[in-house]
């Protein structure tokens, strides 16, 4: 086992039924159940309160009205969730670019090569839980282990909004005692078969013999048995070019200056242009994400042709999409404020007419990439984002 690798799982609490009692606070502290109808329908998610009453995911939803009488049904608002996902995957590539996205509300994050120490794993998963919670209202549980398999296990032990870092050398202290279905495979059928092998814990399983396990997984007894003492080899697997590149925050007090708009939306701007270039792409969509005091989110964007990484170009693009969206909404005070960079592409792919040979706003973008990357992106803001 290496143990030198720091895995995330991240898994939002009860996702669907979260967003709308985010999005509906009147439903906040009820049994909020979301799924189909009462007939055939099935849930989709539950909300902690409805929990307590046996309501799980996947059951049908008469059952779980049976058993929760007074719950909030809620028809599912998939286009919506996939829009929030977005939103948590967005937070989640600021903290790395190795992402695997296993569904809309949950994720492997490896961030191996920025992480030295539990001390290190713990305060970088506190500040992206504090983000997801300051910018979308919503928690998470994380669980952080040397691989995929122990991180999964860590992030369902404190839920909700959890937080349980597990090092190599805690292992088997912390699996052993745990139910032996908390390994991921072992469902319904095959409990009895091991149970009545005197097998009930993950400490039972690592420590059993070939002879007892053998009639249970078949020629699978090792791999499982290697599971269960926490071994996993698996990597975290991102899928190709990123698919966008952005940067926001979430404003202690609502601001509602035009001017003090256009300068965040500038330094934001310009930190999304460095993670664009340090990745060497392109972008041909700018899009400027707006929440106001009251929660309401709106996106506006421009297309850029043809894609570029030009610092000027883009900032004039998002500096333009503020401008318009002000003149509609004068003197609304906003939450947040978001620049995203989307339709990215690989440069040094030059055009018919292209020159060979870079102009002098490039030359200018270089020299800027390479004090940033020595120095920080700090090191040098554009003037507009000053005061």
């Amino acid at each position: 086992m290496n143990r030198n690798r720091c895995i995330f799982h991240v898994d939002m609490d009860a996702f669907y039924a979260s967003v709308e009692q985010r999005d509906h606070p009147e439903m906040l502290g009820l049994p909020v159940v979301v799924g189909g109808g009462e007939r055939r329908g099935v849930v989709a998610a539950a909300s902690y309160e409805a929990r307590r009453f046996g309501v799980r995911s996947a059951m049908p939803m008469a059952e779980a009205l049976r058993r929760c009488p007074k719950a909030v049904r809620v028809r599912p608002r998939m286009h919506h969730y996939k829009s929030v996902s977005q939103e948590i995957f967005d937070i989640f590539a600021d903290f790395t670019p190795v992402v695997e996205g296993l569904s809309l509300d949950e994720a492997f994050l490896d961030l191996s090569g920025s992480i030295a120490g539990p001390a290190a794993a713990h305060d970088i998963a506190t500040q992206l839980k504090l983000r997801i919670r300051r910018e979308l209202a919503l928690t998470a549980s994380i669980g952080v282990g040397p691989n995929k398999l122990v991180a999964k296990i860590a992030s369902d032990l404190d839920k909700p909004d959890g937080l349980r870092i597990v090092t190599a050398e805690q292992l088997h202290a912390t699996l052993d005692p745990l139910p032996v279905q908390r390994i991921p495979g072992i469902g319904p059928r095959t409990l009895p078969r091991l149970y009545d092998a005197g097998i009930k814990t993950i400490g039972d399983l690592r420590l059993a013999s070939e002879q007892k396990l053998r009639p249970v997984f078949g020629r699978h007894w090792y791999t499982t048995q290697q599971r269960a003492a926490g071994c996993d080899e698996r990597e975290v697997h991102s899928h190709g070019i990123a698919k966008s590149v952005s940067a926001e925050t979430t404003f202690d007090l609502d601001i509602n200056d035009s001017s003090e708009l256009m300068r965040v939306v500038s330094r934001l701007t310009d930190q999304s242009i460095g993670r664009l270039r340090r990745q060497e792409l392109e972008a041909a969509v700018v899009t400027l994400k707006i929440r106001d005091h009251k929660f309401r989110t709106a996106t506006r964007q421009t297309t850029l042709r043809p894609p570029t990484a030009s610092r000027e170009r883009i900032h004039d693009a998002a500096a333009g999409l503020l401008r318009s969206w002000l003149g509609e909404n004068p003197g609304l005070p906003l939450r947040l404020l978001g620049v995203g960079l989307g339709k990215l592409s690989a440069t040094g792919q030059l055009g018919l007419f292209d020159s060979e040979s870079p102009g002098t706003g490039e030359r200018i973008d270089s020299a800027i990439d390479e004090v940033q990357e020595r120095y920080g992106d700090a090191a040098l803001v554009p003037a507009r984002s000053l005061r």
